[in-house]
């Protein structure tokens, strides 16, 4: 009878052959969990990272000639946003309320409230920006006069180019309540 037959089929001693093949599997299985975890990470990372580099869109905006717009008074106005997708169409429209100070200087205020973004309108009477839906009041250089506004109206730079006024766009900021 031989030795080897009388051993039964699952013995516990492995021969050194079964161990090397069995530590490949277990390397090999390692290596692929880390490369499709890696595979998986790195976009993950890229999606959170990636705005930090990204520069928002600037665009300078004609808005109307210097003489469209009387001394003293605010008046809203529409231009193309600069974060527009090309299907858009109208809803890629934004707005601006206009004041000119003198000859050569003007503000540009947004439309959109600091509270929730709700658009604010110009009460001509009292020189007074208001929020209707949640009664957010600011005064006539942006200032928060009442209400749950946590800051002032956001501002846009403008500037006189060849007899047109401009305003330098950005997207729609977005704070925090």
């Amino acid at each position: 009878m031989n030795a080897d037959a009388e051993k039964p089929p699952c013995a516990t001693a492995t021969s050194p052959e079964e161990l090397t093949r069995r530590k490949f599997f277990e390397r090999l299985s390692i290596a692929l969990f880390g490369f499709g975890s890696l595979i998986l990470l790195v976009p993950m990372v890229g999606f959170i990272v990636a705005p930090l580099f990204k520069r928002r869109p600037e665009v300078w905006r004609q808005v109307g000639a210097v003489d469209d717009f009387k001394i003293g008074s605010t008046t809203a106005v529409v231009f193309q946003d600069a974060a527009a997708l090309p299907w858009a169409g109208v809803a890629s429209k934004t707005a601006a309320w206009l004041r000119r100070v003198d000859q050569t200087t003007f503000i540009a205020f947004s439309v959109n409230c600091t509270h929730l973004g709700c658009p604010v309108r110009w009460l001509e009477q009292a020189e007074l920006f208001m929020c209707p839906c949640h009664g957010g009041v600011y005064y006539k250089d942006g200032a928060v006069a009442a209400g749950p506004p946590p800051l002032p109206l956001p501002r846009y730079t403008v500037r006189v180019k060849s007899g047109k006024v401009e305003i330098q766009t950005n997207p729609t900021p977005i704070t925090k309540v």
